[in-house]
């Protein structure tokens, strides 16, 4: 069942392709791109979400990534 969500597609298209653009632009390979996003997702939790709700934040989004990481060999 699709998600609902409060900001437009484009809204999250626009903001996805800036900050892959940052990403090209700097020629970062794929290992240092994953750990920039990282910690800027850490960050986000650290400094925008109270303590008491960080752990199962973490937890929402680890599960939402790993659910939508495709199985397939190609790459």
């Amino acid at each position: 069942m699709p998600q609902n969500s409060r900001y437009s597609d484009e809204h999250v298209e626009q903001l996805l392709s800036e900050l892959a653009n940052v990403l090209e632009k700097h020629k970062s390979p794929t290992d240092l791109s994953l750990m920039v996003l990282g910690n800027m997702v850490t960050n986000l939790i650290n400094t925008s979400i109270a303590p008491a709700q960080r752990q199962a934040i973490a937890k929402s989004f680890a599960q939402a990534l790993q659910s939508s990481v495709n199985d397939d060999k190609a790459h």
